[in-house]
C-alpha cells in the first residue's frame, strides 16, 4: 500500500519571487541582472583581445626575426591590429625621424626607447579598459543585494505587524526575497572577481612579451643585431689580483 504525497507549491522559488516582488526589489534585480551581463562581456571580449595579442606573438617569433631586415619581418606580420607589427614599425618610425631631426639633441638609444615605451602604453591601456567595470562590480555588487536583503526582512516585519499573526504564509515571501536576492549579489560578484584576477594575470603576461619584442627591436635599431639569450657564456678570465690571492 502507497501513499501519494500532495503537491505542494514552493513559497521560495524563483516565480514566486518575481510575483512577490516589489517595485524596489525588481530595480535591484535589474541592476544585479545588467551588472553580471556587462561583467561576461568585458571578460569575453578582454579574453579574445588577450588571445589574438598571444597568437600574434607566436607569429612575431617566427617569422619576424626570420626575415632579413625590419621592413621584411613587418611585411611578414599579418593584420593591421597586429601588436607586434605595430612596435616594430613605430620603432622604425622613431629612427627615421631622430635621423633628420633629434641628431644633436637626443640620442638614438633615448629616443627609441621612450617611442617604445609610448607604443607598450598605448597598448597596456587598451588591454585594461573596461577592467574597472569588473572591478566595481565584484565590490560593489553584495552590497546591492545586501539592499534586497534588508528590503525583504523589512517586509517581513511590515507584515507581520500588520496582520499580527507571524505565521510562515505571511512571511514566507519577503523572507524568500531576502535570501535570493543576497545569493544573487554574490553570484554577480564571484565571477567578476576571479574575471578580474585571471584577466589582470594575463595582461602582465602580455606585457612582459611585449617588454622583450621591444627589447629586442630597440637592440636590433641601435646596434643592428638581436639580442641573443642563447648565446654560451664565455669564461671570463680571472683578474690577476684573485688569482694572486688565491694562491697565496
Amino acid at each position: 500500500m502507497t501513499n501519494d504525497a500532495a503537491t505542494v507549491d514552493n513559497p521560495f522559488g524563483v516565480m514566486q519571487f518575481i510575483k512577490q516582488a516589489d517595485e524596489l526589489t525588481m530595480s535591484i534585480l535589474v541592476i544585479l541582472v545588467l551588472m553580471s551581463l556587462a561583467c561576461w562581456f568585458v571578460i569575453l571580449t578582454k579574453f579574445w583581445d588577450q588571445r589574438r595579442i598571444e597568437k600574434s606573438y607566436t607569429e612575431a617569433q617566427k617569422k619576424f626575426w626570420g626575415a632579413g631586415s625590419l621592413l621584411d619581418g613587418m611585411n611578414a606580420l599579418t593584420g593591421r591590429d597586429n601588436v607586434f607589427r605595430m612596435l616594430a614599425e613605430d620603432g622604425l618610425r622613431a629612427a627615421q625621424y631622430h635621423k633628420g631631426h633629434l641628431t644633436e639633441q637626443v640620442t638614438l638609444h633615448d629616443w627609441i626607447g621612450a617611442s617604445l615605451y609610448r607604443s607598450m602604453d598605448s597598448v597596456a591601456t587598451r588591454l585594461v579598459a573596461g577592467m574597472a567595470i569588473l572591478a566595481t562590480t565584484g565590490s560593489v555588487s553584495p552590497f546591492v543585494g545586501l539592499l534586497g536583503t534588508v528590503w525583504g526582512i523589512l517586509n517581513a516585519l511590515t507584515r507581520i505587524s500588520l496582520t499580527g499573526n507571524p505565521s510562515l504564509e505571511q512571511i514566507a515571501g519577503p523572507i524568500g526575497e531576502a535570501l535570493i536576492m543576497t545569493a544573487i549579489g554574490l553570484f554577480v560578484a564571484v565571477p567578476a572577481v576571479m574575471g578580474y584576477n585571471w584577466l589582470l594575470r594575463r595582461n602582465k603576461t602580455i606585457q612582459e612579451k611585449m617588454k622583450h619584442f621591444s627589447a629586442d627591436v630597440h637592440s636590433y635599431i641601435v646596434g643592428g643585431a638581436r639580442f641573443d639569450i642563447t648565446a654560451p657564456v664565455a669564461r671570463a678570465a680571472m683578474p690577476r689580483q684573485a688569482a694572486t690571492a688565491k694562491t697565496a
